[in-house]
């Protein structure tokens, strides 16, 4: 799905103000539904990146549509703010220097491999998010991740140690899902 120039501004606002009600009220923003378009409404996976000063300063995200897309950008902007274990919690003389990105997944699609090797010559670059999982072990690299990693190899490998597991391992159990996004 495309959204308009209104609904990705809606959305980052939606994003911001969660932020900043985190900051003053220790929770998220919860958007009144009905007062946003169609195409907002509906349930859509998503994840939110902030950067500061140009270096990633959170990333908290869904991979499954379970709500409103509104919603869900105000839980995960507000997660990524204050929740991602990586970071300390954002402060108030941050904000201004904050930029928020914004990432709406299509649905996850399995994608069959018959081996690691297949995988490298199927994955898509710059195009394709990628998600591996076996038992409780689980991670995903948005399509964005490309621009870092833009080697196949060197994001498969990223990608399981993001998971936890060794840099040469692999499974015929491990579950290989792709997605795409529209990014603003």
């Amino acid at each position: 799905m495309t959204y308009s120039a209104h609904d990705k501004e809606s959305l980052l606002k939606i994003a911001a103000d969660s932020i900043r009600q985190g900051i003053d009220l220790g929770k998220p923003l919860e958007p009144l539904i009905p007062n946003y378009s169609e195409a907002l409404q509906q349930p859509r996976a998503c994840f939110v990146t902030l950067m500061k000063d140009g270096e990633l300063r959170g990333c908290i995200g869904s991979l499954e549509a379970t709500q409103a897309l509104l919603c869900d950008v105000a839980k995960n902007a507000f997660q990524a703010a204050f929740h991602d274990p990586r970071f300390t919690p954002v402060s108030s003389e941050e904000l201004d220097h904050i930029k928020i990105k914004i990432s709406v997944l299509s649905p996850p699609e399995d994608f069959a491999v018959a081996s690691e090797a297949d995988l490298l010559e199927k994955m898509r670059p710059h195009i394709d998010g990628v998600i591996i999982e076996e038992g409780f072990k689980r991670s995903t690299f948005l399509p964005a991740v490309w621009e870092s990693l833009p080697n196949p190899k060197d994001f498969l490998q990223h990608l399981k140690r993001k998971a936890g597991f060794a840099d040469h391992y692999w499974s015929d159990h491990i579950k290989v899902r792709r997605y795409t996004s529209e990014d603003f």
